[in-house]
């Protein structure tokens, strides 16, 4: 190799050298301060490109979360509500099986009358104030109760749970059309009937209210380990393996320390040159 005061080869190698690991060591510093190696699109564009997308399907299935926790309030409040005027007409029941007693007084029959038709009435104040964020699932003409299950909120994925109209107007609670009361015997047996089949289509609403709640608290769960499961495989993509760059990164140090020490030996070449003209 001929000497020279304009090139010095060894020092423009050891340089490159060290531009290489210093390079790498600000690459690692980078993922220690992150905890990511793969932290921008120019790290590797091909998997931020895919951690991206599956952060969205992230989000998306927040968002589905979300919707059902909605929906499951909703059926609370529903249920709540149902629960509620199950009771009252239970007491109904009491009152209208007292009223068949023959030995009452006209005055008795008439307080069990008017307690039964307190009761009777308070059961639309029941159904009709059972809302939940401008929603009501049990009033007369309620709104059915929806959620959204997947990342992409697709019609095609929508739990629906169906309003159960207990106010006295609907179909359910069959008790506004009465003609008689339980002032007599025979108007509390005619009464009882009534009242004995409305108490059976309330319980079977609720039941279907119930069966609602158990599949939103399943696909709850289901959405809870997708989100576990995709925010695992991100990790798998883009997370660092710490200990390995600790290894590394080390390793660089004493490589950048050794790059230095080859650079200056390499500076002091040009230096023999002053030999050869002394």
């Amino acid at each position: 190799m001929a000497f020279s005061v304009n090139t010095n080869p060894s020092a423009l190698l050891a340089l490159q050298m060290l531009s290489k690991t210093n390079a790498r060591l600000e690459v690692l510093q980078r993922q220690i301060a992150t905890g990511l190696k793969v932290s921008s699109a120019k790290d590797n564009a091909a998997v931020f490109a895919i951690a991206q997308r599956m952060r969205g399907e992230v989000a998306g299935l927040n968002a589905a979360r979300g919707s059902i926790d909605r929906a499951l309030s909703e059926v609370d409040v529903a249920l709540a509500a149902g629960e509620a005027i199950s009771d009252l007409m239970i007491e109904m029941k009491e009152l209208v099986v007292a009223a068949k007693d023959p030995g009452l007084d006209s005055a008795s029959r008439k307080s069990l009358n008017d307690e039964f038709i307190q009761l009777r009435d308070q059961i639309n104040s029941i159904a009709n104030n059972a809302t939940f964020n401008g929603r009501n699932a049990v009033k007369n003409g309620g709104n059915s109760i929806q959620a959204i299950t997947d990342s992409t909120g697709s019609a095609a994925n929508v739990i629906t749970i169906a309003a159960q109209d207990f106010s006295l107007e609907g179909n359910t609670v069959n008790l506004l059309s009465l003609t008689s009361n339980i002032s007599s015997i025979e108007g509390a047996g005619s009464v009882q009937a009534l009242l004995e089949t409305s108490l059976d289509n309330v319980n079977e609403a609720l039941s279907k209210l119930g069966a609602g709640a158990k599949r939103l608290e399943i696909q709850k769960e289901f959405t809870g380990k997708l989100q576990d499961s995709i925010n695992v495989g991100i990790g798998n993509l883009v997370d660092a393996d710490m200990a390995r760059v600790s290894a590394e990164y080390n390793a660089l140090l004493v490589r950048q320390q050794l790059g230095l020490q080859a650079l200056a030996i390499a500076n002091q070449g040009p230096q023999l040159i002053l030999a050869l003209f002394r």
